[in-house]
C-alpha cells in the first residue's frame, strides 16, 4: 500500500488521519506546527507526539519532499532558480529573489501551463498537470532549506496558471499564511491570473484577502486576445466588471501587469486606452519590460519604458504605476522565462 504524504494536509485532513488510528484529532495539529511552522520534516523529532503515534506514521505515512535536479545563481542580483523533480520525474522550476530584507518565492502551480500567452515561455510547453497543494508546499522547503535568510513574501507568478489549479493553490495559501503554518500575512502573498473569469468571481465571492493580480498586458480586446488567447472566451470589459466587486481593493489595491513589448503594446495611444480602462479601480499597475524568450518579441528602450510609465502616473486618476525590472534574467528566472523540458 503506497504511503500517504502528510506534506500538503490540512489541519482537518491530518486529524483524520491521527483518528483513523485511534489517536486523538489534538495530535493533528501538533504535526501540523510541526511540518510548516518549524519545517520539520522528520517523525523521530516531533517530540511531543506518542512513540507509539510516531511508529505507526513512519508504517502508515512519509513527509517527502521535491528533490532539487539543479539550481542556478545569478550573477547580476541575488537570484537563484531551482529546477525541481517531482516524484513521477516532472520537471518544474520556483525562484528565490532578495532585495534587502525582502524574500520573495515565486512558486509554480502546474507543470507547463494552458493559457499560451505568446510572450511567455511557459506557455510554449503546453499543460502536463496540476501541482498537488503538497507540491506547492515543497518548494517553500527547497527555499528555506538552501537560502538562510527568511522568506517574508510569496507569488504564484511561477509555471502555470494558478486558477486553474485553484482548489490547491488556495488550500497552499491558507497553509502559507496560516499562524501555525508557514505564518505569512495575507498581505505578502500574491496570485497571479491571466484571467480566469469565474474563478476571479469564486475568489472574490469567497472574500479571500490574498492580493490579486491580473495579467492584462494589452489596453485593448484585439490585441490582448493576440497575446492572450483566453481573452476571446473573457474579455477585458468582464474582468474589469467583475474586479470592481473586489471588496477588499480599499486596503489591498488589485495590481495589474502589463507587459511592455516594443511597438506592440508600448504606444502612447496604448498608455491612453489603459488609463480608461483602469481609472474606477483603486489599483497598481507594475510595466514589466519584456524579458526575451524569442526573436519574435523586443523589449523597448528604457526611455520609451519611462515615457509609457509617465503618461499613467500623469493622469489624474488615483493609481500608482511602477516600473518593475524582472531579477534573475540571466539565469532564465525572469518574468516568462520559466520553462522546463518534461516529457507529457
Amino acid at each position: 500500500m503506497d504511503k500517504i504524504n502528510l506534506i500538503g494536509k490540512n489541519h482537518a485532513e491530518l486529524k483524520k488521519i491521527c483518528e483513523s488510528i485511534n489517536y486523538p484529532g489534538f495530535h493533528g495539529n501538533q504535526i501540523y506546527e510541526w511540518m510548516y511552522h518549524k519545517s520539520i520534516i522528520s517523525f523521530s523529532k516531533m517530540s511531543n507526539l506518542p512513540h507509539s503515534l510516531i511508529k505507526i506514521l513512519k508504517k502508515k505515512c512519509n513527509m517527502e519532499i521535491l528533490e532539487i535536479n539543479k539550481s542556478f545563481k545569478s550573477e547580476i542580483d541575488n537570484t537563484t532558480k531551482f529546477l525541481l523533480k517531482t516524484l513521477d520525474s516532472k520537471l518544474i522550476e520556483c525562484v528565490s529573489m532578495i532585495d534587502k530584507n525582502r524574500h520573495t518565492v515565486c512558486i509554480s502551480s502546474q507543470i507547463g501551463c494552458s493559457v499560451d500567452c505568446s510572450f511567455c515561455a511557459t506557455g510554449k510547453m503546453g499543460i502536463i498537470r496540476n501541482l498537488n497543494t503538497g507540491e506547492i508546499i515543497q518548494q517553500l522547503y527547497i527555499v528555506k532549506k538552501r537560502i538562510k535568510q527568511p522568506i517574508t513574501n510569496i507569488v504564484f507568478m511561477g509555471m502555470g496558471e494558478p486558477f486553474l489549479n485553484y482548489k490547491n493553490v488556495i488550500k497552499a495559501c491558507n497553509i502559507i499564511n496560516n499562524k501555525n503554518g508557514f505564518n505569512i500575512s495575507s498581505r505578502k502573498i500574491t496570485i497571479s491570473t491571466s484571467g480566469i473569469l469565474p474563478k476571479i468571481k469564486k475568489f472574490i465571492q469567497d472574500e479571500l484577502k490574498f492580493k490579486l493580480a491580473i495579467s492584462l498586458n494589452a489596453s485593448n480586446n484585439d490585441l490582448r486576445s493576440k497575446l492572450i488567447p483566453i481573452n476571446k472566451k473573457w474579455p477585458i470589459e468582464d474582468l474589469i466588471s467583475a474586479l470592481k466587486k473586489y471588496k477588499f481593493n480599499k486596503y489591498r489595491p488589485i495590481m495589474f501587469e502589463y507587459v511592455l513589448i516594443e511597438n506592440v503594446n508600448d504606444s502612447k495611444n496604448d498608455a491612453k486606452l489603459l488609463i480608461n480602462i483602469l481609472k474606477d479601480i483603486n489599483c497598481k499597475i507594475n510595466i514589466i519590460p519584456y524579458n526575451n524568450i524569442s526573436n519574435e518579441f523586443n523589449r523597448p528602450e528604457i526611455l520609451k519604458v519611462e515615457k509609457f510609465t509617465k503618461i499613467l502616473n500623469e493622469s489624474k486618476f488615483s493609481f500608482k504605476a511602477l516600473i518593475r525590472w524582472s531579477k534573475g534574467e540571466d539565469i532564465n528566472a525572469a518574468c516568462g522565462q520559466l520553462v522546463t523540458e518534461n516529457e507529457s
